[in-house]
C-alpha cells in the first residue's frame, strides 16, 4: 500500500530554539563570544528620551553583521533571509514567534548613524573576534548615499578564526 504523508500544523507545546541549533553552528559560536552591550552607551547621544522606542541596537548591529557575512546588500533580502534561518534568530535573541524588524526600520536606523560609528563598531567587533588588527583582515566600505554595503572577507575565513 502506498503511504502518503498528511501534513497538519500543530502548535508547539514545548520548543526551545537553543536545543535546535547545533553546538558547532557558526552563529551559535559567534553569539557566545560577541558582546555588543557597549553599543548602548556609545550611541545614546543619537537618541532622545521621549518618543517611540527604536529597534534594539544590538539586534540592529547583529543584523548588519549578518548582512556583511552573508553578502546581503538589500535590507529587504536581509530580513527575508533571516526569517528563514533559526540560527540567526538565536544569534539576534529572537524567539520563533517574534516578528523581525521591518526592512524600512533597518534602513532608517542605518541612516541615523554616521559612517564613523559603523567603522568603529565593526572594527572593534571583528578585532575582538579575530584577535588581529581588523584593518588588515577586513575592509568594510559603506556607501551611505545608496545604503549598499560591500565587504572584503569571506564567511569561511571568519569561521576559521572562531
Amino acid at each position: 500500500m502506498q503511504g502518503k504523508k498528511d501534513y497538519q500544523e500543530k502548535p508547539f507545546s514545548h520548543f526551545q530554539l537553543s536545543e535546535r541549533i547545533p553546538k558547532n553552528n557558526f552563529y551559535r559560536r559567534l553569539k557566545g563570544v560577541l558582546n555588543l552591550n557597549f553599543l548602548y552607551k556609545q550611541t545614546k547621544d543619537y537618541y532622545v528620551e521621549s518618543g517611540q522606542k527604536s529597534i534594539d541596537l544590538v539586534v540592529f548591529f547583529k543584523l548588519c553583521l549578518v548582512g556583511y557575512l552573508e553578502n546581503l546588500i538589500s535590507d529587504l533580502k536581509l530580513i527575508a533571509h533571516c526569517s528563514m534561518r533559526l540560527d540567526i534568530f538565536y544569534f539576534i535573541r529572537y524567539d520563533i514567534d517574534e516578528e523581525l524588524p521591518w526592512h524600512c526600520t533597518i534602513n532608517r536606523t542605518r541612516q541615523l548613524f554616521s559612517e564613523s560609528v559603523f567603522e568603529e563598531v565593526f572594527t572593534m567587533d571583528l578585532l575582538y573576534l579575530t584577535g588581529h588588527r581588523v584593518k588588515s583582515v577586513l575592509v568594510i566600505k559603506i556607501n551611505f548615499e545608496k545604503c549598499q554595503e560591500k565587504k572584503e572577507i569571506t564567511l569561511q575565513s571568519l569561521r576559521k578564526k572562531l
